[in-house]
């Protein structure tokens, strides 16, 4: 993707933000729709969580479904990205540990690689915030 450049050198404010939208709407996708479905299916839900050993699970169920929904709806419509960002970088690492490292399952497997993968798009999200087209672009 090619960028236009200002008199001043540096990226058009329109193409980066477009790409960061763009980006903004296909990670936070995931989340909003998995967050929505725990929510929604809490018995189903705190089940799987216990019988994988998490505690408390339909309280378990609720918190992970409430920070997927509401972490990604952060992301979508760029408010607070940065911390947003983090916090789900964080949540799908701990994830990941908790649920994804049966390396003889190759399922579990791609869905560590997966993962790893949105914590990068997390980590450069957070590096460069949620752009102009955004609720913190419009706040600054």
């Amino acid at each position: 993707m090619s960028f236009n450049t200002s008199a001043a050198g540096a990226p058009a404010a329109s193409n980066s933000s477009v790409a960061i939208l763009v980006g903004r709407v296909l990670l936070s996708v995931l989340f909003i729709l998995s967050g929505f479905a725990k929510l929604t299916a809490i018995s189903g839900t705190a089940g799987w969580f216990g019988s994988i050993g998490l505690p408390l699970p339909t309280v378990t169920a609720v918190v992970v479904g409430l920070v997927e929904l509401l972490g990604g709806l952060a992301i979508l419509v760029g408010f607070k990205t940065r911390i947003a960002a983090i916090l789900l970088a964080v949540f799908t690492l701990a994830a990941t540990a908790i649920a994804h490292l049966d390396f003889a399952d190759q399922m579990q497997v791609l869905m560590l690689q997966k993962n790893l993968g949105l914590v990068g798009g997390f980590l450069l999200l957070a590096a460069v915030g949620a752009g102009s087209i955004s609720i913190d672009g419009r706040r600054s």
